[in-house]
């Protein structure tokens, strides 16, 4: 078994989407807006979105819910946490090392956190 995407909520699907392009430009992945209220970046294997509640409540980060992107290398992991934070994201952790990985968290614009590691 693989995870095969991931979804996070926004209440300002232009924010996100500037946001996760600017974050994604040199990842290789590919953007897809199948509707208004999602977009998608796509990867070899997975994929990654963005959507407004299908139920119209707002969106809310999940407490204890994380989302982790193996990036490559420690300078990948350092590169796209300043990236993050440049485009107003906010630190949940400096880029380190962590046990056997190195990682940096960092929480998006709608406040859904997120990992980097290599």
């Amino acid at each position: 078994m693989k995870m095969n995407y991931f979804v996070v909520g926004t209440n300002n699907m232009d924010a996100a989407i500037e946001f996760y392009d600017a974050l994604f430009e040199t990842s290789g992945l590919h953007k897809v807006v199948p509707t208004e209220r999602m977009t998608y970046w796509l990867g070899e294997d997975f994929a990654f979105a963005v959507a407004i509640p299908f139920d119209e409540n707002p969106a809310t980060h999940g407490n204890g819910t994380m989302i982790g992107f193996s990036v490559g290398s420690t300078e990948d992991v350092t590169r796209f946490y300043n990236k993050a934070i440049q485009l107003g994201g906010s630190c949940e952790g400096e880029p380190g090392q962590r046990g056997p990985r190195f990682s940096a968290y960092v929480r998006d614009l709608d406040n859904n956190k997120i990992c980097f590691s290599d």
